[in-house]
C-alpha cells in the first residue's frame, strides 16, 4: 500500500562524537530533511530522508514497537554550563537498546532572544505528538498541532501565532494503527504543493512501504511475520503482567549479541556455516549481493535456483562482507529488540514454535495456560536455544 504519513516535519541528523564521554558531543549536520511517521502492518514507521528525495527514498526506516521507543528533547543538565547545546536536538531512544538517534529541527527559532537551544511550544508539541504514537496511542495529529500558539517568547503584537505551522503537517484527522489518510509537510517546506509530501507519492500507482536503505538489509523484516502469529496473545498481556509478580532481570537479545560478539563470530564461521547464515536473510538481499544488475521491485521473489546460483557465485569474503554488513546493522539490533519484546509481552510459545526452539512446559507458566512473560520468557527463549543446540548436536 501506498505510504501515508501520519507527520512530517523538517528535521536534520545529527553525528554523536565518543559515545562514552559524557556529556556527549551531538554535532549536527547541514543536509536539509524530513522526519515523517507512517502506519504498516499495525507498527509505526520512524523515518528520515533528504529534503530531495521521496517518501520511499529514506535514508534511516525504523520499524517501532509500541511502547519501545520514545522521542523526548535532547536537555542536558541546566546547572552544567559546558552542556548546553546551541540548537533545539531531540533524542529516539529505545527500552530494549541502549541505542540513540538524535535529530535537530530545522525550523526557524522561535526565541525572542536569539536562544537556538530554547524549545517553543510548538517545538514541544511536534516532539510530544510523535512520542504519543510511539507509545502506540490514538492522536489527533492535525487537531493537535493546530492547538500550538507561540505565546511564551517571539511574538510580534500582529502575529502571535505559530507562522500556521509552515514546517510540519499532520494526518487529517485521529490515527490508530491501520489507519490511512493523507499526510505530508505544508506548502512552505515541499515549493508549495503538498502532493510532493503525501498524496503526489501515491498518484500513478506509485509503490510504498519498501525496505529502509539499501545498504543495509532491513532485519527487521525477518521478525515481522512472527508478529503477527503473536497477536493472539496480547489480550493476555495485561492479566500476564498482574499475575507475574515476580519477575527476574535478565539481558535483552541485543545486548546478549552485541557486534564484539556477532562480527567474530561470522569472521572465525566455516563455508558451511556461512552458508547457513545466508540461508536466514531474505532471498532477494542474496541476489542482489551477488548481482551488479539492480533488481526492479515489481519482479516476482527469486526462484530457488536463482538463490542457489547466487550463493554459488559469492565468494567466501563476499559472503562474510554481507553477513557483516547485516549484524552491523541498525535493523538487525532493533530486530533482536524487537524480538525480545514479542517474548517478554507473551509471545514466547508462539516465537518457540515459529522457530523449533524446545523451552520449557512450552514457554508457559507452569501449572497453566497463561504465557510466560518479562525477563522470565527472555530467559526461557535463550535456555531453550542453547538445549536444543545441545540436542542437535548428539
Amino acid at each position: 500500500m501506498p505510504i501515508a504519513p501520519i507527520i512530517t516535519f523538517k528535521a536534520g541528523q545529527c553525528e554523536v562524537g565518543d559515545a562514552t564521554s559524557r556529556p556527549l558531543k551531538v554535532k549536527p549536520q547541514p543536509q536539509p530533511g524530513y522526519l515523517y511517521l507512517y502506519s504498516e502492518d499495525d507498527l509505526i514507521h520512524f523515518c528520515w530522508r533528504k529534503r530531495d528525495q521521496s517518501l520511499e527514498d529514506a535514508e534511516l526506516d525504523l520499524v517501532m514497537v509500541p511502547t519501545d521507543g520514545s522521542f523526548v528533547p535532547y536537555e542536558p543538565d541546566s546547572s552544567q554550563s559546558k552542556t548546553k547545546t546551541n540548537g533545539r536536538i531531540f533524542v529516539l531512544k529505545f527500552a530494549s537498546s541502549s541505542q540513540r538517534y538524535f535529530f535537530w529541527l530545522q525550523s526557524k527559532p522561535q526565541s525572542r532572544n536569539g536562544d537556538p537551544s530554547w524549545f517553543s511550544p510548538r517545538d514541544r508539541k511536534i516532539g510530544d505528538v510523535v512520542n504519543k504514537l510511539l507509545q502506540g496511542e490514538e492522536v489527533n495529529v492535525t487537531s493537535e498541532l493546530a492547538t500550538v500558539r507561540n505565546a511564551g517568547d517571539r511574538h510580534d503584537d500582529d502575529d502571535d501565532d505559530d507562522e500556521t505551522m509552515e514546517d510540519v503537517e499532520g494526518h487529517r484527522g485521529s490515527h490508530a494503527h491501520g489507519g490511512s489518510g493523507s499526510g505530508g509537510a505544508g506548502p512552505d517546506a515541499t515549493g508549495g504543493d503538498i502532493r510532493e509530501e503525501g498524496e503526489g507519492a501515491r498518484e500513478g500507482g506509485a509503490d510504498g512501504a519498501r525496505a529502509a536503505s539499501s545498504s543495509a538489509p532491513d532485519a527487521a523484516a525477518a521478525v515481522r511475520n512472527l508478529l503477527d502469529s503473536l497477536r493472539g496473545h496480547q489480550g493476555l498481556s495485561r492479566a500476564q503482567q498482574q499475575q507475574q509478580q515476580a519477575d527476574v532481570p535478565y539481558p535483552y537479545l541485543n545486548h546478549l549479541l552485541p557486534t564484539s560478539i556477532t562480527v567474530p563470530m561470522v569472521d572465525g564461521a566455516s563455508v558451511e556455516y556461512l552458508d547457513t547464515l545466508l540461508g536466514f536473510l531474505p532471498p532477494a538481499v542474496v541476489v542482489l549481493a551477488a548481482s551488479s544488475v539492480v533488481v526492479e521491485e515489481s519482479q516476482k521473489e527469486p526462484s530457488a535456483a536463482a538463490i542457489e546460483a547466487a550463493k554459488a557465485s559469492l565468494s567466501v569474503e563476499a559472503k562474510r562482507s554481507l553477513l557483516r554488513k547485516v549484524v552491523r546493522s541498525p535493523q538487525f539490533s532493533q530486530a533482536l529488540g524487537t524480538l525480545t519484546m514479542a517474548l517478554r509481552d507473551g509471545g514466547l510459545p508462539g516465537v518457540a514454535d515459529a522457530l523449533g526452539i524446545r523451552v520449557e512446559n512450552g514457554g508457559y507458566m507452569v501449572g497453566g495456560q497463561m504465557p510466560l512473560g518479562g525477563g522470565q520468557a527472555v530467559k526461557a527463549f535463550v535456555d531453550g536455544v542453547k538445549k536444543t543446540v545441545k540436542e542437535g548436536k548428539k
